[in-house]
């Protein structure tokens, strides 16, 4: 009985430490933090995030960028946080599933120190070519990429990104090598691939789809399992009917997380609060523009999607060697 009475009011006090850290957490701003600069779709889902969380809960929503290391400095700034509900970080497949597998020096491990809260979309890639190009389509492509093995190449934004880990998945479902040419950001590949130093690209959306309406750039496919609203005649590459690309997919994935030992009564709470955010009109009308589409999922559910990426991507970087230099 004593050792029941004990459990009961050690609870009891871990309970009213966990409510008094909150109600303080709530007399001060919440910030959200994104580990890259301004302008990007990371930060574009955070302002949209900030700013209806802050109205549905009548408190100040703030973005602060820390950019730096491929995402690993604001990653690990909100890791070393107070775990309050105060600080927030915007996750993104890079910075939480990818990173691990490219930086061996991390300082954390995301699956350990940072509470997933609440994960709300998924934004596939665009397979683009020049539109003076002789491929037409994804089969256009194998079959040049077989019949000239390691003499393409394919832009990226950056070595260990998304569009530099895509292609070396679709290099490995074809069998057949192409250089990947990794440059500082998306814009500067884009450019080049319009004045054909490289034959293609896996590019995130909203910047290769101006260049595809202005008669720049030919879409071939994207990544993702289904279609996108913006590019609704674009087919997915696993509709190219090339059967070694048959169910590829490639995607990254957005979602809130806080650091490890934030109460579950906050994440509980967060969590509601930014799934109904998510799923309000102005915000999915937000993520078409970008280019993304809602994927909505709790606590539980973004900590499995990152266990199955994290292992995904792993194995991805192991086999084709990539790294982040």
């Amino acid at each position: 009985m004593r050792s029941r009475m004990r459990r009961a009011l050690l609870l009891g006090a871990v309970a009213s430490v966990a409510a008094s850290a909150w109600a303080e957490a709530e007399s001060k701003p919440i910030r959200i933090v994104v580990p890259f600069t301004p302008g990007g779709g990371n930060d574009v889902f955070a302002r949209q995030m900030a700013k209806s969380l802050g109205e549905l809960r009548n408190q100040s929503v703030v973005v602060e960028n820390r950019p730096g290391a491929g995402g690993n400095l604001g990653t690990e700034f909100v890791v070393r946080s107070a775990a309050d509900g105060s600080t927030l970080l915007l996750g993104h497949s890079g910075t939480v599933s990818i990173n691990p597998a490219l930086y061996h020096g991390l300082k954390y491990d995301t699956q350990k120190d940072l509470v997933p809260i609440a994960m709300f979309a998924s934004s596939a890639l665009v397979l683009v070519v020049p539109e003076n190009s002789p491929v037409k389509t994804v089969a256009d492509l194998v079959a040049l990429a077989k019949a000239r093995p390691g003499t393409l190449n394919y832009a990226s934004s950056g070595s260990g990104t998304g569009g530099h880990l895509t292609g070396e998945l679709f290099q490995q479902k074809i069998g057949s090598k192409i250089n990947h040419i990794p440059y500082k950001g998306t814009g500067p590949g884009l450019t080049d691939l319009v004045g054909g130093q490289v034959q293609m690209m896996f590019s995130v959306i909203p910047p290769a789809l101006a260049l595809v309406k202005g008669g720049r750039l030919r879409a071939l496919a994207v990544t993702g399992s289904r279609r996108l609203p913006s590019l609704p005649q674009v087919p997915t590459i696993a509709e190219s009917g090339v059967p070694s690309l048959a169910g590829f997919e490639s995607t990254l994935t957005y979602g809130i997380l806080a650091p490890r030992g934030t109460p579950d009564a906050v994440v509980k709470e967060l969590s509601a609060q930014m799934l109904k955010v998510a799923a309000t009109p102005a915000f999915q009308s937000r993520l078409e523009v970008e280019g993304a589409v809602p994927l909505l999922g709790g606590s539980a559910e973004y900590a499995a999607l990152i266990r199955k990426e994290s292992a995904q991507w792993a194995e991805i970087v192991k086999i084709s060697g990539a790294t982040a230099d």
